[in-house]
């Protein structure tokens, strides 16, 4: 039994009870994820106060809830959120630690030893110098009665004595340098061994139980650098004059995520929901429209001869910058990628769809991208070719379906197959309860023709002469299939922008649909062809304009 007490604070003699939780499951949205961790917590009477600090430091504030269920009466009451700096998981090295500082410690030991040795060949330098340099002591002098110094031999004692000097403090300059060598190599290893801290969040959840509990905590919390997008697999099979063409939709998900800490055999769900695009719709201002009055004379400066002045001239560019923002129109906000599969569990509710992957998943902190299947549907799919004669010789197949499930397509890549063989990539969504059309690239079973019948420019008329375009083709469309197949065949006829301008269709084909798709002069035929059987349409138009003026042609 738990009883969330939020009113409920900590008191100074609460107990710190130090808890470790592990992430049980993920939701995923298409730009955050919502993380659920769970511990078991070992919970004594009175107050305590539960600590966890291994959530992520990218933990958005104020998004933790804490559950708690337990045998007995527990109590939470406060949640406390904080970000800090704790020492980072990885093993200790307290030993190997232990034996470098000891390898340095030796090594510089040495080296004392070496710095004694170089000051004593230094001070022994010094001395032999001092005696080198007296008075008396001279390489042509000879030792003479009366126990005078053999100064040659004196010479030769000094000589000695400087050349082991040097050898000495050349020996231990050398020493020297190599230990130094080895103690910052030493000293590289023992940094990288030094324990790392890294940021995270610390929770604290004040509690209170009657009596000594078993607690199981469930910690959620939302971060904002992970994210799922959708992609499709479209998978036509066209069939054959005795069975009809199939389509199976996949629908797939590529889950990454950046939140500081590896999900690591955790339950996953993949929601359509954006908590991050806000939950309001924007807010609109008043724009006011105002008449642009006139800046009243300036008065003629005495020396300049009505020259503008510099602050004239920048009041007045001013005012332009304030006019020109005033009648700017407000932007548009801007929008916020063999063995049979395991599928995803679908919950649909009238404003969002969760699915459910099956099974455990790790999905690592890297940004390495995780795909998995949703679902798999299938239709029924009526085919079709489409084309356009005047702007490529092709036929291009269509799939014509019905999507009747509930659960909403995100718009998405989706990649075609036309059986069995790679058929190019296009883009959902598709809408439930509407008919769509996707595309399988071209079929070279249905040949395509486009001839120019005539395009002359003349005039007409006797007394008030009209200029005139007239303007004649032919399209040939024949199936080369084993069955028979439905076609429609695009072309246009230009829509006159100047009154002044006419433009009437010639004698041919009557087309099948006008403005198709509400495009202004796009007409369609709509036919079925047998095998074998050729279909020619025969179409034109005529456009007509005084003869002062000259037109072109634009597209929009």
């Amino acid at each position: 039994m738990c009883i969330s007490m939020p009113g409920l604070a900590a008191t100074a003699f609460a107990d710190d009870l130090k808890a470790v939780s592990s992430i049980d499951a993920v939701t995923v949205f298409p730009a955050g994820a919502e993380v659920t961790r769970t511990a078991k917590v070992e919970v004594p009477p009175g107050e305590t106060t539960l600590i966890f600090d291994d959530l992520p430091a990218e933990t958005v504030p104020g998004s933790i809830r804490v559950e708690g269920q337990a045998g007995a009466a527990l109590k939470i009451g406060s949640v406390d959120q904080r970000r800090m700096f704790v020492p980072q998981s990885g093993g200790d090295h307290s030993a190997d630690r232990r034996r470098i500082e000891s390898e340095i410690e030796n090594l510089r030991d040495q080296r004392l030893i070496l710095e004694g040795n170089l000051q004593a060949a230094q001070t022994q330098q010094t001395l032999l110098n001092n005696l080198a340099n007296l008075p008396n002591v001279s390489p042509g002098r000879e030792s003479g009665a009366g126990g005078q110094p053999d100064w040659s031999a004196l010479l030769g004692v000094i000589s000695r004595g400087m050349g082991e000097a040097q050898q000495t403090m050349l020996t231990a300059r050398v020493e020297m340098r190599d230990l130094d060598r080895k103690v910052a190599d030493l000293e590289a290893k023992l940094s990288e061994l030094a324990p790392k801290r890294i940021e995270r969040t610390e929770v604290k959840v004040h509690v209170i139980a009657d009596s000594a509990l078993e607690a199981d905590m469930t910690l959620k919390y939302q971060v904002r650098s992970a994210s799922w997008t959708p992609s499709y697999e479209a998978r036509l099979d066209t069939g054959d004059a005795a069975s009809s063409a199939k389509l199976q939709l996949v629908r797939r998900a590529t889950i990454s995520q950046r939140t500081g800490e590896d999900w690591m055999d955790v339950g996953v769900a993949l929601s359509t929901t954006r908590p991050t695009s806000g939950s309001t719709a924007p807010d609109l201002r008043p724009i006011v429209i105002d008449i642009l009055e006139p800046r009243p004379p300036r008065p003629v400066a005495e020396v300049g001869g009505g020259m503008m002045s510099m602050a004239d001239e920048a009041a007045e560019k001013k005012d332009r910058r304030r006019y020109m923002a005033r009648r700017a129109a407000p932007t548009a906000m801007e929008p916020e990628v063999a063995a049979a599969p395991v599928v995803a569990e679908a919950e649909v509710s009238p404003f969002q769809a969760v699915f459910k992957v099956p099974g455990r998943t790790d999905i690592s902190a890297s940004g390495e991208e995780k795909n998995v299947v949703i679902a798999f549907e299938d239709f029924s799919a009526a085919l079709h070719v489409k084309a356009v004669p005047k702007e490529a010789a092709t036929a291009f197949l269509y799939a014509k379906l019905k999507r009747d499930g509930e659960t909403p397509l995100l718009p998405g890549p989706v990649t075609l197959f036309r059986d069995g063989t790679f058929a190019g990539k296009g883009q959902l969504p598709l809408i439930a309860g509407e008919e769509h059309e996707i595309g399988f690239g071209a079929d070279d079973l249905v040949r395509v023709k486009h001839a120019i019948l005539q395009e002359k420019r003349g005039e007409t008329g006797l007394i008030s002469t009209t200029r005139t375009d007239d303007r004649n083709y032919k399209m040939t469309v024949t199936n080369l299939h084993k069955q028979k197949i439905d076609v429609t065949v695009l072309d246009q006829v230009p829509v006159s922008g100047n009154e002044k301008i006419e433009v009437s269709p010639a004698r041919g084909s009557e087309p099948t649909k006008k403005d198709v798709d509400d495009k202004r002069g796009v007409v369609a035929w709509e036919f079925s062809l047998a095998p074998q059987e050729e279909k020619t349409i025969d179409f034109g138009y005529v456009v007509r304009w005084p003869p002062d003026k000259e037109i072109v042609y634009r597209k929009k």
